[in-house]
């Protein structure tokens, strides 16, 4: 008996109609994309749509079945591991793969524990499309077509691709107006234009960064400059100079958010040594102060802190413009005579940091080679914090002073584990591991910064040093946001979660007795400003976009990479502006004005470091550079 024949294209419609669902499906179930109406609705339905036309319309110009066939297997193939690999992404980053992202290979050997933790058995789910076209190939059997009605076929069926995309398109701009000039806005693109037209356009995004740097001649900052200078706060003149000719010494908290400072879990206090500091007499705590990095994470806190520019949109800036001009604070600090040196017991191309140190012009960076991991002393990412502080405060006895270095923790990471002996509280008791065990690894770093104090005091170096420490980006993503209701007693609203991106900044002088709790509201692009106004360092031509905490002048804000912000009286999340304080969503109107201004900021800030501007201006005296065009 004969195999019944099924018509000429049907393998290429069932791979079509196959990824297409399995793509919408992903969407509402590996992603967490707000919808907010049925228009919504619709647009995140047919916006896979078009591009899978297209791309396995790539069949029709085959001759053979054969290779017809083989050309659709291996096409399902490449959007199911497109498509799963944003979903492993977006479980740790809660966010989407960019282009730069796929270049960062030096990373990918240390992400180790990390990324393992972000698969699951039921991931291969995410191939069905792929074994459903490897089933239809091998029992189907489809008719034959003459090339004369295949060329029909093949302009119809391009035609309808086409008027998909357009009506895609035209639905999204009526949604979202100037969709596409919000690149900093992943969500968003991905939501309106499909996962697949998101990467076309990611490509098309950074092809036209790479353009804007051969092309820039300076005359670009021009309206940089004057919004940065319009906008600028004198620094504070009570606070200037207090720790000048002090040690600087800044401590990055790994993944320390501030809702477990002056908390306590399953009556267990999380932070104790931590929550002493926020009372102690020479210690300045800012519980109001707002992480703003992306995809670049620890990399990207440390972007901001030594600039006091933004993060780029998409990547880490650590590695897409590594080898740019800046104006860091290690350089300013390096003039006033200070050696400078990061301490960080990873690799040293971890992050590209070797090469952007050198761009910041770090003195020294002193990587896992220059500490001694024994047994036991490793865990997770690499050393821990404890034996680290230790051997970082042998390194600084042996600094010539005054010296500015700085400690990038590592325990504290995704996915969080411990040894035994070093879990100091018990787990908590949420249905997200990650959540539970948060709680340990962030007791450990309390732990660990008393250490360093102790340290510290027992080598003569506290009593001439400032020490700074803040947390560099969230360590629990808005995929735990269940968990973490049950921890809170209450729902994690878009309002919620950006109060949840909070992270502690501590500012400790001995013997100052400048001690208190400083409620202003900031972010870390906020840090730079208020460290070097403490140094006695003037900052007054610097191209920066924070300013001095402890000013009068300083503007109660923080704009996040993604377009959110928070201000004193305002929260804009989720598309939605909130009422800062009781969370209740308010007239968006009211929100406009900064809106405008967050977006001027991002994309100022973005011009200076894809066009590498800063080779155009001259520090000292604020003036541009024009001599290199």
């Amino acid at each position: 008996m004969l195999k019944k024949e099924w018509p000429k294209h049907t393998i290429l419609a069932i791979a079509v109609l196959a990824t297409w669902l399995k793509t919408y499906i992903v969407y509402k179930t590996g992603f967490s994309i707000t919808i907010d109406n049925a228009m919504q609705e619709l647009i995140l339905f047919i916006s896979p749509l078009s591009l899978l036309l297209f791309f396995y319309g790539g069949s029709l110009f085959f001759k053979t079945d054969k290779n017809k066939n083989r050309y659709l297997i291996v096409a399902t193939l490449i959007t199911s591991v497109i498509l799963y690999g944003n979903v492993a992404f977006y479980r740790f980053f809660s966010d989407f793969i960019t282009l730069p992202v796929l270049f960062q290979t030096d990373n990918f050997g240390d992400l180790g524990s990390s990324a393992a933790a972000s698969i699951y058995p039921t991931d291969v789910l995410y191939f069905t499309d792929f074994l459903v076209v490897l089933l239809a190939v091998k029992f189907l059997r489809t008719k034959q077509t003459n090339e004369m009605g295949l060329k029909v076929h093949r302009r119809v069926y391009f035609a309808l691709s086409a008027a998909i995309l357009f009506l895609n398109l035209g639905l999204a701009e009526a949604e979202r107006p100037q969709l596409l000039t919000r690149s900093f806005d992943r969500e968003m693109l991905v939501k309106n234009i499909g996962m697949y037209n998101y990467h076309l356009y990611d490509v098309y995004i950074q092809s036209k960064s790479q353009a804007q740097r051969a092309f820039a001649d300076g005359s670009e900052l021009t309206d940089v400059q004057n919004y940065v200078h319009a906008n600028q706060a004198d620094p504070s003149g009570e606070m200037a100079g207090i720790a000048e000719g002090k040690n600087l010494i800044v401590v990055t908290l790994e993944s320390m958010q501030s809702f477990a400072i002056n908390e306590k879990m399953n009556g267990q206090t999380i932070t104790p040594f931590l929550n002493e500091l926020t009372t102690d007499e020479d210690t300045i705590y800012f519980p109001n102060l707002y992480h703003q990095t992306g995809l670049g994470k620890t990399s990207d806190s440390e972007f901001i802190l030594e600039n006091s520019l933004y993060p780029l949109s998409g990547g880490a800036v650590f590695f897409t413009h590594g080898g740019n001009t800046y104006n860091s604070m290690a350089e300013k600090l390096g003039g006033e005579g200070y050696a400078t040196n990061v301490q960080h017991a990873n690799t040293k191309s971890f992050w590209n940091r070797d090469m952007m140190y050198e761009s910041l012009e770090i003195d020294e960076f002193l990587d896992i080679q220059s500490f001694t991991v024994g047994e036991g002393d490793a865990v997770n990412w690499g050393m821990k914090d404890i034996p680290f502080f230790e051997q970082s405060v042998a390194h600084m006895a042996d600094m010539p002073q005054p010296f500015y270095s700085r400690l990038i923790t590592l325990t504290n990471h995704h996915p969080f584990t411990l040894d035994e002996q070093d879990k100091l509280i018990d787990e908590f008791d949420s249905n997200s591991g990650t959540l539970n065990r948060y709680f340990q690894t962030t007791r450990y770093l309390d732990e660990a910064v008393k250490e360093l104090f102790d340290e510290l005091k027992a080598s003569g170096l506290y009593e001439n040093s400032i020490i700074v420490m803040y947390g560099d980006h969230y360590g629990i993503s808005e995929n735990h946001n269940d968990a973490m209701a049950q921890y809170l007693g209450k729902e994690i609203t878009p309002y919620e979660s950006a109060q949840l991106q909070r992270v502690p900044f501590f500012v400790h002088i001995p013997g100052s007795g400048k001690g208190h709790v400083n409620e202003e509201i900031g972010g870390q692009i906020d840090m730079r400003p208020t460290i070097l106004n403490l140094m006695g360092v003037e900052t007054d031509n610097d191209m920066q976009f924070g300013s001095d905490l402890f000013s009068e002048e300083h503007e109660e804000s923080a704009i996040f990479r993604d377009g959110r912000y928070v201000t004193k009286d305002y929260v804009y999340a989720g598309n939605t502006c909130y009422e800062n304080g009781t969370g209740e969503e308010i007239d968006p109107m009211l929100c406009a004005p900064f809106t405008e201004q967050a977006r001027t900021e991002l994309e100022f800030s973005e011009e200076i470091i894809i066009g590498d501007l800063l080779r155009f201006y001259d520090e000292e005296t604020g003036n541009l550079n024009i001599s290199e065009q």
